[in-house]
């Protein structure tokens, strides 16, 4: 297989998704992946809208939420459900999801979560003045919880209901959410409307704390329509996030956010206490986050549109990229099975599963 190098980024025929090394490479190298162009196998009868997030559960079944709205007229009578369910080879396994009884199903579908306990959060982020096609001027200020099978177990927020950043009854925008198995917490990048983390009782709902950038109490900025920024400056950034897009928390309880317009990765405790930052000035940034499966959760990945970043999780310092020759553009949201396998929702671009292939070669 023929194999070049120009400015330093490694191409590798179609298939093969190698990591660039940046910055001090570690001993062991960093992860390899190989996208696997069969992944997923939608049945024929079904059409995906735009891809908007991934999640993973404990057997490694891809949970998948698209946006069946986004379909073009003439395909919305083949829209799958917006809950997608396949196994690791791409084969299906179940759907469900929309507008229901008891229930505000989001308006713009946006993450999804399975948690420790099997049960799906799913967020929107719709804002009224958007006047997005197909979609009702209602704001998604919401979060759902379902059991596997699509049964309504909760919901925290309601729609059209946000008083902004301190209330603490309603999201506003959410874009991403995890629980924490340790505490059964819910943690939530609240988000496109608000500019928090929020963070609940995964089993009342009940609220428990929130906090801005570098733990700072956040200001009411209503970004409706979303910024999209061309660049940001040099230094620390500014005192709030705008976009709180993701969030994930180590096993040893740090609690990552992906600030998107502001193109950092924030750290903190659980509490809020602030810790460290990685600011991406020069590149689309901090879209979305995801941890390698080894127990140490060595390498933190940052999804920047065109690529994904490979991060040291303890230092935050950038170690190498993935890049796919145009295949990763549009990349939403990821996530990382417990073989280590990358699984990438890119929005008007589908779905990709970029196979764990091994380390690169120490050194290299």
């Amino acid at each position: 297989m023929k194999l070049t190098i120009r400015g330093g980024v490694v191409f590798l025929a179609f298939t093969v998704v190698l990591p660039v090394m940046l910055g001090q490479q570690p001993a062991g190298g960093v992860p390899m992946f190989q996208v696997d162009p069969s992944w997923p196998k939608v049945p024929a009868k079904w059409k995906l809208g735009d891809a908007s997030s991934i999640g993973i559960d404990a057997q490694d079944r891809v949970w998948v939420l698209h946006r069946p709205r986004t379909l073009p007229a003439d395909q919305s009578a083949m829209a799958a459900p917006p809950v997608m369910v396949f196994d690791g080879a791409g084969n299906f396994a179940q759907a469900w999801g929309g507008n229901g009884s008891g229930y505000e199903w989001p308006q713009r579908e946006h993450g999804i979560h399975i948690d420790h306990k099997g049960f799906v959060w799913i967020g929107g982020n719709n804002c009224i003045g958007r006047n997005l096609p197909g979609l009702q001027p209602i704001s998604d200020d919401q979060v759902l919880k379902f059991s596997p099978d699509g049964k309504l177990v909760m919901q925290i927020g309601r729609a059209s209901r946000s008083k902004g950043n301190a209330d603490t009854r309603n999201l506003h925008h959410p874009a991403d959410a995890v629980v924490v198995p340790r505490t059964n917490e819910l943690f939530v990048a609240d988000g496109y409307g608000n500019h928090r983390v929020a963070v609940f009782d995964a089993e009342t709902g009940a609220f428990k704390r929130l906090w801005g950038a570098f733990g700072n109490k956040p200001e009411d900025l209503d970004q409706c329509p979303p910024p999209s920024l061309t660049s940001v400056p040099d230094g620390p950034g500014p005192q709030q996030f705008s976009i709180v897009h993701a969030v994930r928390v180590s096993n040893d309880g740090t609690v990552y956010v992906a600030d998107r317009e502001n193109r950092r990765v924030q750290a903190f405790t659980t509490e809020g206490k602030f810790l460290q930052q990685r600011v991406n000035a020069s590149a689309p940034f901090a879209r979305n986050l995801a941890f390698s499966p080894d127990p140490q959760q060595q390498f933190l990945y940052v999804g920047g549109g065109e690529e994904i970043f490979i991060l040291n999780r303890k230092t935050l310092e950038i170690v190498g990229s993935v890049k796919g020759g145009g295949l990763l553009t549009g990349g939403h949201q990821i996530a990382t099975d417990s073989k280590g396998n990358l699984y990438v929702a890119q929005t008007a671009r589908g779905l990709q599963k970029l196979a764990f292939k091994g380390m690169s070669p120490p050194g290299r």
